[in-house]
């Protein structure tokens, strides 16, 4: 995976550095100083991967992401727990707190690497039946149930699909897949979940369960969902 680190501190971009040395299937292709150098660079050249700071002089990592038109998968890396909420916003990979040890890194670096390698599948959608759905993996097409389907998370350009048995990680936007779907079984309840109806279990405050798995609902959502729930 070709990667880039993107830091105003040379100290940190050094201990990046160092962390990627570590794992054979990283790359590092460019070091950025600063978020406009980093969008530079990515619009000419092709990345998989952006270690990302967040507060940087004059414009920050969280503005970067906002302004880029082609996502690549982003880990940020930061001093402050502050931006947690916002990076979720924007489905950033993983969110490392500095300093970063080794185990932590690799954690954060497997799960890109899984995202990586999940880019070429594909969505197929039996359109005479819409009961399921293909995904494709591993050049294996896998046959998923609509009914098994608890929710989708959105992950940048991907989804992951979670059954109760397995979590699909498949290279297609939410709003795609949306739109795939038979609305009249699942309901965007936030931009980054999708939820089946049938799974929800129960509502606390702002979010809903589906099992012991708690998902956002967005303020301009709730009225929505409450009446396809067909509350009484």
């Amino acid at each position: 995976m070709n990667c880039i680190v993107v830091d105003d501190s040379k100290i940190a971009r050094e201990t990046i550095k160092l962390l990627i040395e570590q794992f054979s299937f990283l790359k590092l292709v460019q070091e950025c100083e600063s978020p406009v150098e980093a969008f530079e660079y990515l619009k000419k050249e092709p990345v998989d991967l952006v270690f990302l700071d967040v507060e940087m002089p004059g414009m920050t990592g969280i503005d970067l992401i906002k302004n880029l038109d082609k996502h690549p998968i982003i880990i940020l890396v930061t001093s402050k727990k502050d931006y947690a909420a916002e990076a979720f916003e924007l489905n950033v990979a993983d969110y490392l707190i500095k300093p970063v040890n080794l185990s932590r890194f690799m954690v954060a670096v497997t799960k890109a690497k899984e995202l990586f390698e999940n880019k070429d599948q594909k969505q197929v959608v039996n359109e005479n039946n819409k009961e399921y759905i293909f995904v494709r993996s591993g050049g294996l097409l896998i046959k998923i149930k609509l009914e098994n389907i608890q929710y989708i998370q959105a992950i940048g350009d991907y989804v992951n699909i979670f059954t109760p048995e397995k979590r699909h990680t498949v290279h297609i936007t939410l709003k795609n897949i949306e739109e795939k779907l038979p609305s009249d079984k699942f309901f965007r309840l936030h931009r980054s979940y999708l939820v089946s109806l049938s799974h929800i279990d129960n509502i606390e405050e702002n979010s809903a369960y589906t099992g012991k798995h708690p998902l956002p609902i967005a303020g301009q959502f709730k009225k929505e969902l409450l009446r396809k729930l067909n509350m009484i």
